[in-house]
């Protein structure tokens, strides 16, 4: 056994301990569904935060979007980095956290689908939406468990992924079982922390790196750089250094715009919302929140743009998705010091996958057991029995996620492209527009719903017919189609609604539900 395998398994025995710890001490708070799911509304500050921040970046953010951009792009893919923090964090809290506490609150609606059906009156909006939470945040999940397997699979070559993907799912479904969102909220906030050092210690580790000699050399060394005669993805030191993406500007645009404004419509996001216990406590996490996606967003996309003078321009055996661990490897894989970081950053990514993972499975977890189900029974489900049926289903999900990673269907990493551009496309319009206006009608946003999925479905089927590589060519076009599909949905709403209306018990309910803003 290598240092590094030990003091890895060190670090993730200690973090183990310390996750089924908080899961089981957390089980006695989570005794009826409100304070499972919502954790009693009673989330301060630093808790919804993190949970935010933490929900936000998965191995996947540091394995796939910033290894893959900061290999093609370089230095310009950081505006990721800044468009995550500023328009998908900053803008969501500042003009969505406390119209969606209160008015969560006064309908007394746990999950998104929830929200849809006592905002519009419409349980058809509610089994629709968890329909569609159910199909593509799994998947999701199942691609998260990917990215992580193939870091640990760096330091521990011996040992198939499957393994690793079994231990993530194990620890994320006894601290998720045990104690529901209290649970999660006390883990964010120590995974985010785990995160907030290991990026730092990172960012300092691979910038002190001979390859790179620090901020000046990084920029003079990349502007030097040429490719090598066999490199799949030539590029040139000019496109390195631009800062604004050079030839993949309109690349990058549409992928600042996917993943910063995506958020503002996905539940496992906005779900944080619900949560948090007064105005004080959203005024700082705001800034929290925001701090904590400055550093852990810009420092993942500025290490994935060293990429290519770490590694001396040579692509890794294992492709794109192995630029990072190949990365971690050669920065941190000599030296007990070295070792030590390394192990820590592994426990750093382990905590970013299983936040993630934690957020999307409860979202999916309650879209069934709180929206979908109770919706297709004629008897009403009893309380206790509806909070053990939660829990078996956020097992139920945690294994399902995993048996599908185990798989190895390429389009379950594909689906994962599109998973966040057809959740928010079919979610944003219908949510953001309930929030802010009266004059919303049930069909504008059933509309809005249906025309986000139609616009990433349609468009995915006529490209795959029509093009020579098929759905590959989709997938190429998922950030675009992601973000047509959110603007479409805010606009399909407001537009359909003008040429509908509201029943008068309607709109005196719309009345009654607003005067929310009016309270403290």
């Amino acid at each position: 056994m290598t240092s590094a395998q030990l003091y890895t398994i060190i670090a993730l025995a200690v973090y183990a301990a310390i996750m089924a710890f908080i899961g089981c001490f957390s089980y006695g708070r989570s005794k009826n569904l409100d304070s499972f799911l919502l954790g009693g509304r009673k989330i301060g500050a630093w808790a919804t935060a993190f949970a935010y921040g933490t929900a936000y970046f998965s191995a996947v953010v540091f394995v796939g979007y910033a290894g893959q951009h900061g290999w093609n792009i370089g230095l310009g893919a950081i505006w990721i980095g800044v468009g995550n923090a500023i328009l998908g964090c900053l803008l969501s809290w500042l003009l969505f956290a406390n119209r969606t506490r209160k008015i969560t609150k006064k309908l007394n609606a746990r999950t998104m689908p929830d929200y849809f059906e006592k905002r519009y009156n419409s349980k058809g909006m509610k089994i629709f939406g968890a329909v569609i939470i159910f199909v593509f945040l799994v998947p999701y999940s199942a691609a998260v468990y990917k990215g992580l397997g193939s870091l640990f699979s760096a330091i521990f070559p011996g040992v198939d992924t499957w393994v690793w993907m079994l231990i993530i799912a194990s620890l994320t479904a006894i601290y998720l079982v045990a104690g529901g969102y209290v649970a999660t909220s006390y883990t964010d906030m120590i995974q985010g922390i785990i995160m907030i050092v290991g990026v730092i210690c990172l960012v300092a580790a691979v910038l002190t790196h001979d390859s790179v000699g620090g901020i000046s050399g990084l920029i003079e060394n990349l502007g030097n750089f040429k490719s090598l005669p066999d490199d799949p993805n030539p590029t040139t030191g000019s496109q390195l250094t631009n800062i604004f993406g050079g030839s993949s500007f309109r690349f990058l645009c549409f992928n600042i715009m996917l993943t910063s404004f995506g958020t503002w419509g996905l539940p496992q996001m906005i779900g944080k919302f619900y949560a948090i216990k007064d105005t004080a406590a959203i005024k700082r996490g705001t800034i929290i929140s925001t701090i904590f996606c400055i550093v852990i967003g810009c420092g993942a996309y500025l290490i994935g743009s060293t990429s290519r003078l770490v590694l001396g321009g040579k692509l890794p055996e294992g492709g794109i998705d192995a630029v990072i661990p190949a990365l971690l490897m050669e920065v941190l894989g000599n030296g007990t010091l070295g070792i030590i970081l390394l192990a820590v950053i592994m426990i750093l990514l382990l905590s970013a996958s299983m936040s993630t993972l934690e957020a999307v499975v409860l979202t999916s977890a309650s879209a069934v057991a709180v929206d979908l189900i109770p919706s297709l029974r004629k008897k009403e489900i009893q309380s206790d029995k509806q909070m053990l049926l939660t829990r078996l289903l956020c097992f139920a999900f945690v294994l399902c996620s995993f048996i599908f990673a185990t798989q190895n269907i390429p389009i379950i990493v594909s689906l994962m492209s599109f998973s966040w551009g057809v959740v928010s496309g079919c979610f944003i319009g219908p949510y953001i527009w309930g929030l802010f206006s009266k004059k919303i009608t049930k069909i504008g946003a059933f509309a809005g719903v249906i025309s986000g999925l139609v616009t990433v479905g349609g468009a995915t089927l006529v490209i795959s017919l029509t093009n020579e590589a098929g759905f590959s060519a989709a997938a190429a076009r998922s950030p675009e189609m992601g973000v047509a599909a959110m603007a479409i949905s805010m606009i399909i709403v407001p537009l359909v609604s003008a040429f509908t209306k509201n029943k008068k018990e309607d709109i005196e309910r719309v009345d009654e539900i607003f005067e929310c803003y009016k309270e403290n």
